[in-house]
């Protein structure tokens, strides 16, 4: 499957700034560099969409470097990226954000 475009729905802007504030309060600077490895596993998709394990209804891709999952679905040549979610969190409560997300 050859993907020629990647996107995110507006959701996605939200669980990245939630993530860039918590580590920042960890310790100034993590933020950005969550952000930067985020959007580098997103770009991934760009060779890897497709291949992940489908969960809650969505493709599921594991960030390489945060305890993060991105969920994501393909319609067509495109892949859209409905969420981008802390894997600590109680899967009832990964769950519930995904039902009300979409594509």
């Amino acid at each position: 499957m050859r993907i020629k475009k990647i996107v995110a729905i507006e959701e996605v802007k939200d669980d990245l700034d939630a993530g860039v504030e918590f580590y920042d309060l960890q310790e100034l600077g993590v933020g950005s560099y969550f952000r930067d490895c985020m959007i580098a596993d997103i770009e991934s998709l760009w060779l890897y969409a497709g291949i992940h394990v489908k969960h809650f209804g969505f493709y599921r891709l594991l960030s390489a470097r945060f305890p993060y999952t991105i969920y994501y679905d393909i319609q067509g040549d495109v892949a859209i990226v409905v969420a981008v979610l802390d894997t600590r969190k109680n899967p009832t409560w990964i769950h519930q954000k995904l039902k009300g997300r979409k594509c």
